[in-house]
């Protein structure tokens, strides 16, 4: 998918009343895909819906017999019978009832579960990009309300509306052999129920819809403010009020359109209500007058007015039926947007898996842009609505584009989206190398660092691993063979030993606890009350940042791989952890090919390659003497930056 030029900024400007949920042929069948796998529950589903209407349509004709046969003549025999059936019908219906609700939540929950497995399993595979311009928030109304609403459409619209024609084309077939006159004026007020639902419809679906992105707005909120970072961040600046104002116009909006929702829903089935009652007295009426007339029976007058229950009721829930059922099919479109948000990071068909990987990584003419307009995502709420609306001709304005057919406006915003990160890098690490990173904040070296093991693709260039594509081998293959260390450790809400081991699952005790002496973690492991079973709390915030920080260094060295890319993040750190760190970086880097963001002058020291950048270009590459024989830019940050710090460095170093 490809967002040119000004498409974004042109789509948002539509009107959002524009925004509407379309029930497709490709929709339905997209929608029957997911329930295909349980076409054997939904066929005995649909056999139990024929059994249950079969039986109750029995019960009005009990009621005639009764009042026409039984009683006049006296029949004791049959009237035992009338009276037995009477009970018979009711358990049978209810029996089969409870396995039909068996079947039906089979299919629900079963399709729930497929949903939320193929949204989640999707979202993993999205790149780095999607996940810093998508709020978290929401992704879990998605995987939530969405897919529960979905749930709904499968489990009660679906299976009420079979049920009511079921029902209604039963009902009419023996209406009409009773008294097709009576028929026939019970269906003369059908316009009345259908010209109101449409309307009506019409509204209570774009509400839905409202609902739901309100929804996850609040969602988001909560996520934003309720974690650890956020509630800190919230605190330090005392903005509890605030925040509490922000949700509560969120939580607002969702109350108010649900409130909305009810009364309009209400108002509609009162109205249907009356028009059911204008229904039922005219039968009852004009039925009154062809049994005083001695046309037919009073039985068959008290069996017709029970089944016009049967008639109304299903025509009244039928007639709200395609509210309902758009309803739930926005639930489903939502879904199958996240769905179908293109994934960046693809691994090919051919994708080749190097069995042993020697380090050796290659930069070939690497440009980057983080706001690229040729595969801009930008997040899940916008993407779609791109989708929902608009998307087409952008994608013909794009080919137009590359055809030579630019219009002039458009040109002029492509710069602004185009600016790039990295631009023409390149160079050589050789295996067993240490390369350290320099320069200036901005200046694109973390950037680097996320492209080597693919957590974005570079716009333009190759990067080049043991002299292969990295876009030619497996995502695996990176996986395994390449560790980070970032500047910001994250770690599950569990134990150590869990947060060590999500890097190598199979890790014997031994290699554990050899990884985290190793990291210069384990006398303080072992010296808490629970060991490595203790729990370290949202993102680890129950431990200091230099624990955190040794805990990642002990996964990555459990992961054992071929290449490292770590950011020392050391320069907030006490003098101790600064000096346990930088050991264990040092027994971690040995014997690896390593791609260091270097904030020490020991590390650049040691480096066998030094690259220095600036504003996303690599400006110089060395060592540290041709380096500062250039006179250059490192010559510079190497007076200002680290040369103060040696002192420093030499007293940490000997604490």
């Amino acid at each position: 998918m490809a967002f040119h030029g000004g498409g974004w900024f042109a789509y948002l400007s539509h009107d959002e009343a524009q925004d509407r949920p379309t029930i497709t042929r490709d929709l339905l069948a997209r929608v029957w895909e997911f329930a295909r796998p349980y076409r054997g529950q939904v066929f005995l589903l649909l056999i139990t819906i024929l059994v249950i209407t079969g039986l109750s349509l029995l019960s009005p004709l009990l009621i005639r017999t009764l009042i026409d046969t039984a009683i006049p003549d006296k029949n004791y025999h049959l009237l035992n019978l009338v009276a037995l059936g009477m009970v018979l019908i009711p358990l049978l219906n209810g029996v089969i009832g409870v396995w039909q609700r068996n079947l039906n939540s089979q299919i629900g929950e079963g399709v729930i579960f497929d949903l939320r497995c193929a949204l989640y399993t999707h979202l993993q595979h999205m790149s780095l990009r999607f996940f810093t311009q998508t709020r978290t928030g929401e992704l879990m109304s998605r995987l939530n309300n969405d897919v529960i609403g979905a749930q709904q459409a499968i489990s009660n619209t679906t299976v009420t509306i079979v049920s009511n024609i079921v029902s209604l084309v039963a009902t009419l077939g023996i209406m009409l052999a009773l008294e097709w006159r009576l028929t026939l004026l019970a269906l003369a007020i059908l316009p009345l129920f259908v010209l109101p639902a449409r309307r009506i419809g019409r509204i209570l679906r774009d509400l839905r819809r409202r609902s739901m992105e309100h929804n996850a707005e609040m969602n988001a909120t909560m996520n934003e403010t309720l974690n650890v970072s956020g509630a800190l961040l919230v605190k330090l600046f005392g903005r509890e009020q605030r925040e509490v104002k922000r949700f509560s116009h969120d939580a607002a909006e969702v109350r108010d359109i649900g409130i909305r929702s009810a009364v309009i829903g209400r108002w509609f089935f009162m109205l249907l209500s009356v028009v059911s009652a204008v229904g039922v007295a005219a039968v009852y009426w004009v039925g009154g007058l062809l049994v005083l007339q001695g046309a037919f029976t009073i039985g068959t007058i008290v069996a017709f007015g029970a089944y016009l229950n049967q008639l109304y009721g299903p025509l009244m829930s039928l007639t709200n039926a395609p509210v309902e059922f758009a309803q739930s099919m926005v639930s489903f479109e939502r879904v199958f947007e996240a769905l179908d948000i293109p994934v960046e990071i693809q691994e090919k068909a051919e994708a080749v898996s190097l069995e042993q990987v020697n380090g050796r990584l290659q930069f070939q003419d690497v440009s980057f842009t983080y706001v690229d307009a040729e595969k801009g995502q930008i997040g899940l709420q916008e993407v779609a609505r791109f989708n929902r609306f608009g998307g087409e001709a952008y994608l013909k304005r794009g080919k137009q584009r590359e055809n030579g057919e630019e219009e002039a406006e458009e040109t002029a915003v492509a710069p602004v989206l185009n600016r790039w990160a990295l631009q023409d890098i390149n160079f050589t690490i050789q295996p067993g190398q240490l390369a350290a990173l320099v320069g200036p904040s901005g200046a694109g070296k973390t950037t680097i660092t996320y492209l080597i093991p693919r957590l974005y693709d570079p716009t333009n260039g190759r990067i080049l691993l043991d002299g292969q594509d990295v876009k030619d081998l497996t995502l695996h293959t990176l996986a395994d063979n390449i560790g980070m260390v970032t500047q910001e450790t994250y770690l599950f809400y569990d134990t150590i030993r869990a947060n060590l081991l999500y890097a190598n699952p199979d890790a014997s005790e031994a290699q554990l606890v050899a990884a985290a002496q190793a990291a210069n973690i384990h006398d303080f492991i072992v010296g808490l009350p629970d060991g490595y079973d203790t729990v370290v709390g949202e993102r680890g915030y129950r431990l200091s940042g230099g624990e955190r920080q040794r805990i990642a260094i002990a996964r990555v060295i459990l992961k054992d791989p071929r290449i490292l890319v770590l950011d020392e993040a050391t320069s907030h750190l006490d003098s101790l952890s600064e000096a346990l760190i930088q050991e264990a970086l040092q027994r971690v880097m040995k014997g690896r090919t390593s791609l260091v963001i270097a904030h020490r002058l020991s590390t650049i020291l040691a480096a066998d390659v030094i690259l220095v950048m600036e504003k996303g270009e690599l400006v110089e590459q060395g060592t540290h003497e041709s380096l500062l024989a250039q006179g250059g830019l490192y010559a510079s940050l190497y007076e200002t930056q680290f040369k103060p710090k040696l002192g420093e460095e030499t007293a940490v170093t000997h604490s």
